[in-house]
Order: C-alpha cells, then sequence, then structure tokens
C-alpha cells in the first residue's frame, strides 16, 4: 500500500488544529489510564502527604457528578478547543427557539466512535450555542464509570460533563427557573459499534427511562442530529452474529461500555492510523 504523507507546506493553523484533536483523541484513550497510573505511583513510593488528602477529599466529593459537576469556564475557553472545532469544522445549527424559562433533554444521534460533535457543540465554548440559545446551560451525561477514575474524573467535569445515571439527569431537570439542557447520546455504547461511513443505525426502541424522566420533571424532549459524526472514522466490520461483535457486546455488558475498532488517518500521512478525517460536522438542532 502506498502510503500518502501529508505535505511540508501545511499552513499551521491546520497544524495546531492537528494538535489539538491528537491530545483529545489520546486523552479520550489514555488519560484515564495515565491518572489511575500516577495514583499507584504515589502509593507504591509513600507519597502520602499527596495521594490520603485527594483521597479524602475525593470520599467527601463523590456524588459531585450525580449533582451538576463543576464545570470550568477557564477549561472550556482553552484555545485548544478552537483549533479542535475547527478541524472538522463542528457547526451548530438551530432551526427553532428555545424558551429559557423551561428544561429540556437533548436527544443526540448518532454516537459515532468518539462523539466529536456533542464534545465540541456542548463541551467547549467556541461552538455558537450561547449566541443561538441565549439563558440555557448544557450538561452532557456520560457514562458514570468515568468519574469513577481519579484525578481524570476532576478534567471531565471540567468541560461540563455530568453521569448518566437517573439521578445525575433529574438534578439538572430539577431546577425551578428552567434554563438547564441535559444532553444525552441515547443510542450510547450499543450505537457506536454501527457507526459506519454512509450508514446510520439507531438505537432508540429500547431507551425509554429519559421519557419518564421528562414526563417526570415537565422537561422539553429536542432531537439532536449531528450529520457527518459516522464519517470520521472507519470500522472493522462487525455485522450482527460475526464473531467480533459477539466479543464486543459481551464485553460492553461486563464492563458498561464499547469498544470498537477504529481507524482513520494518521498525523503526517493519511492512509492510516487514529486521527478522524477532516470531515465537516453538522450538529442540526432541535429538529
Amino acid at each position: 500500500m502506498k502510503v500518502e504523507f501529508a505535505p511540508l507546506n501545511i499552513p499551521l493553523a491546520r497544524r495546531l488544529q492537528t494538535a489539538a484533536v491528537l491530545q483529545w483523541v489520546l486523552s479520550f484513550l489514555l488519560l484515564a489510564q495515565v491518572c489511575i497510573g500516577i495514583i499507584v505511583i504515589l502509593i507504591i513510593y509513600n507519597c502520602w502527604f499527596l495521594y490520603v488528602p485527594y483521597m479524602i477529599w475525593l470520599y467527601f466529593d463523590w456524588s459531585t457528578p450525580e449533582q451538576g459537576g463543576r464545570r470550568s469556564k477557564w477549561v472550556r475557553s482553552w484555545t485548544v478547543w478552537k483549533y479542535f472545532k475547527d478541524y472538522f469544522p463542528i457547526h451548530l445549527i438551530k432551526t427553532w427557539d428555545l424558551d429559557p424559562s423551561h428544561n429540556y433533554i437533548f436527544g443526540f444521534h448518532p454516537h459515532g466512535v468518539l462523539v466529536a460533535g456533542a464534545f465540541g457543540n456542548f463541551c467547549t465554548n467556541y461552538s455558537d450555542f450561547e449566541e443561538l440559545f441565549p439563558g440555557l446551560t448544557t450538561y452532557l451525561h456520560v457514562l458514570p464509570f468515568w468519574f469513577r477514575c481519579p484525578l481524570f474524573r476532576e478534567y471531565l467535569m471540567s468541560s461540563g460533563s455530568v453521569s448518566v445515571s437517573k439521578k445525575s439527569v433529574s438534578h439538572v431537570l430539577s431546577k425551578e427557573e428552567g434554563g438547564n439542557i441535559s444532553v444525552i447520546v441515547l443510542g450510547g455504547a450499543e450505537e457506536s459499534l454501527d457507526a459506519h461511513p454512509g450508514k446510520f443505525t439507531l438505537f432508540i426502541r429500547q431507551r425509554k427511562g429519559f421519557v419518564k424522566i421528562a414526563l417526570t420533571h415537565g422537561a422539553s424532549l429536542v432531537p439532536v442530529f449531528s450529520f457527518g459524526e459516522n464519517e470520521l472514522f472507519k470500522q472493522v466490520n462487525n455485522p450482527e452474529g460475526s464473531w467480533l461483535r459477539t466479543v464486543q457486546e459481551k464485553l460492553q455488558k461486563v464492563m458498561g461500555f464499547a469498544l470498537p475498532l477504529f481507524h482513520a488517518r494518521g498525523i503526517f500521512q493519511y492512509n492510516f492510523g487514529l486521527m478522524p478525517y477532516r470531515k465537516p460536522i453538522h450538529t442540526v438542532g432541535p429538529t
């Protein structure tokens, strides 16, 4: 296979965009493990003055991801997220006004492999969300598993992410004066296993819990669709009934998250790697 290398005269802005997305992919795949490794090293070398205070604080802070999290405007405004958004690029398109005196659930589809559209639009301050939907605050709900990872949980919450548990969603939607939006990627881990270019397979029939929560709190349901999400990566062929799909589904049931075998382009060449393709993402909502 002939390798197509990136030209040397690529503009600096595009190189910065690639670096921004590279750190995001590595953070998604490796940062939790690195954070756990740091804690283990501190314990092995008996750096008690560092890990003991943190563990004590973690004990009392354990439920924060289910109580609105702890977003950081500073982290959400890092310049790296601007370059991240411009890499694809990511666009948010509004089709209807939303009353900021109400609470909403954004039912986001499709999951894709790494949910780049949801992160770029709802976890950074470089999308057009604040201009398009003034007076509203988004909370992206992710698997509770990630908030059990020490240190990593702090970084994750700083983006505005919270747990996808029933308690967490109820907390966001319980704001009496309104103005909160729970962004739930409804297809979840199962949908990621069907994230193939040119194909949309949505998992929603089995997802009814969010409807019950919306009815309980009087929140409005808003469908949101991210066109281009499934075009970012290629996934190893895993049709229903194949041995690979069977293994992936069993692992997903045990661990709570899926392990899609994906690939796309590289950093300095375009043939193979874990960098997403430069494909535009158009997130449309409410639809």
